[in-house]
């Protein structure tokens, strides 16, 4: 048997996945900066990008730093907005570390 707990947390991580595609995606058409640029610039390929973008895939570490220095943009930019979002972001972000270690 699952637990609630568990559900809950997946759900919580997967839209926080959701959150920092929709802003790479900001970041990037503020930028006006086309998915094949960036792709160019972060040395991945345009499908990963697209997909990193659509939620299809999740970036691991690598990626997602490769892109925001290709963007000239902090990583923690895609973890702000408001206060609550933070720290639901930072919890996220030290589960998923977590469950790495």
């Amino acid at each position: 048997m699952v637990e609630t707990d568990s559900l809950e947390n997946e759900v919580d991580i997967v839209k926080q996945i959701e959150n920092i595609a929709n802003r790479l995606r900001e970041e990037r058409e503020k930028r006006r900066i086309s998915q094949i640029d960036l792709s160019f610039k972060a040395g991945l390929s345009q499908n990963q990008v697209n997909y990193i973008e659509t939620g299809k895939r999740t970036p691991n570490l690598f990626s997602l730093l490769s892109i925001c220095k290709a963007l000239q943009i902090n990583p923690a930019v895609l973890f702000e907005s408001d206060e609550i979002e933070k720290q639901e972001a930072r919890k996220t972000i030290i589960k998923l570390v977590s469950k790495f270690m």
